[in-house]
């Protein structure tokens, strides 16, 4: 029998908490949600020292692909399909506009401390609890 509760684990694979992590979680996801539920993501346009640059970031990747189709073995074409697969994720990264929508104090208040606090439980159910010498 004393193997049993030896054996039975929680959260993280230490004594106890699973309580605080399942808190934890939900805490976090709420505070997750309505903090994402405030952002506003808009893109523009994809510029290079003031001209649309979107097709000279293509270069890369149809020289790329066009040496993969001559030789699938070509090291520069792989190398050249990569690289231009990366520019043009990197680019549509940096031609976002993240904005946070205008919410009252308390609101935002809210959803960080759940956002935090909820991290916290669960960082903190992940600590051995029971009846060692710990008493923190």
């Amino acid at each position: 029998m004393e193997q049993e509760a030896e054996e039975r684990r929680g959260a993280g694979g230490t004594r106890g908490g699973v309580g605080e992590f399942l808190l934890g979680l939900g805490m976090s996801v709420a505070g997750a949600y309505l903090l994402t539920q405030r952002v506003t993501v808009t893109s523009s346009y994809w510029t290079l020292w003031g001209y649309n640059a979107f097709g000279l970031s293509l270069l890369p990747l149809l020289f790329g692909v066009g040496l993969l189709f001559f030789n699938g073995k070509s090291v520069a074409g792989w190398l050249l399909t990569f690289v231009g697969v990366v520019i043009i994720f990197v680019g549509i990264i940096a031609n976002l506009g993240v904005y946070f929508q205008q919410t009252s104090l308390f609101n935002t208040l809210m959803m960080l401390v759940l956002l935090a606090g909820g991290i916290g439980l669960v960082a903190r159910s992940l600590r051995a609890h029971g009846s060692g010498g710990d008493k923190s």
